[in-house]
């Protein structure tokens, strides 16, 4: 295995406090896809130096919470909601995830692919090195199988680490309308038991909102998701407070995602269950909401914050970590600190990968980052911008 010593690098381990050392003043040295060890002159040992020009190093970003796997366009969508369409009645006219459920049922999985690699090559080329893909558009269980699948196939055809999530629980198709019992467990329970089976999937998700499903609704899926040792989360408290959050925390969510109209109790909650709460600021900039999420509440509660793309193709077609980390900072108020953290170290808390990746620590992934800039507030503060210099996943620069 080769050994390699990363040297003269800018260096932000995003392991506890955002500081960056000074050039040279730490060494990493990786071998075998890991990290093994950082410190202040690491001997050589026969190892290939790369020396890192003063470049700013850190964790390679982690997006926690994609739906990136789809079919079609709703950019008809984005128009009707500037004429004064709501997202409620967009999809209660049949739009929103149902027009996606159209699209992505006439599509097989090599097709799906097809369309979803240039999504996720975007996410790449800003040094993203994990990324979380959703189920959620197909709404019946072959369909749903097929999206990750597809998620799988993408981990195959790019060096990167890809966290599946079942979302069958996304909303209620036209067959089932005024049937969310029988749906839940016709498909969203018997699919996950097949996606299981078949090793589709890592974790299971569900939107609780007013028009999607409630608590009560959604009880037999998390149960079922336990039995078979699956971690869960939850889309909440996005629209409207539904109580989705206090009912994630309950069941030891790994995170709860959105949370625009969520409280300091949900928060206490979470800091009690350890819950992540994943803010997706692109989703708010495009549907135009007011309802910021209770940030400062999180704060004094000790809740780690995450952000994501949310990429999706109607209410957050965003590719862009970067721009991510931009909004985060601009729409909720965040820190560059808390921005970099959101991205690296937490997001990949919220996909119960907080062992494995996000921080730059002796046993960890070597998923890393040079980027052309001296700072993190050079990351967070343009917008447009990339300075990716280098992407290295398990060590291998990609």
């Amino acid at each position: 295995m080769t050994r390699t010593l990363w040297i003269n690098a800018r260096i932000v381990t995003c392991d506890g406090a955002v500081q960056v050392s000074a050039p040279g003043a730490l060494d990493l040295l990786t071998e075998g896809g890991r990290i093994v060890a950082l410190g202040a002159d690491l001997p050589r040992g026969g190892a290939k130096v790369i020396d890192c020009g003063g470049r700013l190093m850190t964790p390679a970003p982690v997006d926690c919470h994609t739906h990136l796997v789809f079919g079609g366009d709703r950019a008809r969508e984005f128009e009707l909601r500037l004429e004064g369409a709501s997202y409620e009645q967009i999809s209660q006219e049949g739009g929103g995830i149902k027009a996606s459920m159209r699209a992505v049922r006439g599509l097989s999985v090599e097709e799906l692919v097809t369309a979803s690699l240039p999504r996720l090559d975007h996410l790449l080329a800003e040094g993203v090195c994990t990324v979380e893909i959703k189920s959620g558009y197909g709404l019946s269980i072959e369909a749903e199988l097929n999206l990750l699948r597809a998620a799988r196939q993408l981990a195959s055809r790019r060096k990167v680490r890809v966290v599946t999530t079942w979302l069958a629980a996304h909303a209620l198709p036209p067959d089932y309308a005024g049937r969310a019992e029988d749906y839940i467990r016709e498909v969203a329970i018997a699919g996950l038991e097949a996606a299981h089976a078949e090793g589709l999937v890592d974790a299971v998700d569900s939107f609780c909102e007013g028009i999607a499903f409630s608590t009560a609704e959604l009880a037999p899926l998390y149960d079922r998701a336990r039995a078979l040792g699956l971690p869960v989360k939850i889309h909440s408290e996005q629209l409207s407070h539904q109580g989705g959050t206090a009912f994630a925390a309950a069941r030891g969510a790994i995170s709860a995602d959105h949370l625009e109209y969520a409280t300091a109790e949900d928060a206490a909650l979470m800091a009690a269950s350890g819950t992540v709460a994943v803010l997706l600021p692109g989703a708010f900039y495009m549907l135009r909401e007011t309802q910021l999420p209770p940030v400062a509440a999180f704060r004094a509660a000790g809740v780690p914050m995450a952000l994501s793309t949310d990429c999706n193709p109607g209410t957050s077609p965003l590719t862009s970590i970067l721009m991510t980390m931009n909004m985060g900072a601009t729409l909720f108020r965040m820190t560059v600190p808390e921005c970099l953290l959101a991205v690296t170290a937490h997001a990949a808390r919220a996909l119960g990968l907080g062992h494995q990746t996000g921080r730059i620590a002796p046993g960890l992934a070597a998923d890393l980052v040079l980027w052309n800039v001296e700072t993190p507030a050079q990351l967070v503060a343009r917008i447009g911008f990339n300075p990716l210099h280098a992407r290295i996943f398990l060590g291998e620069i990609v």
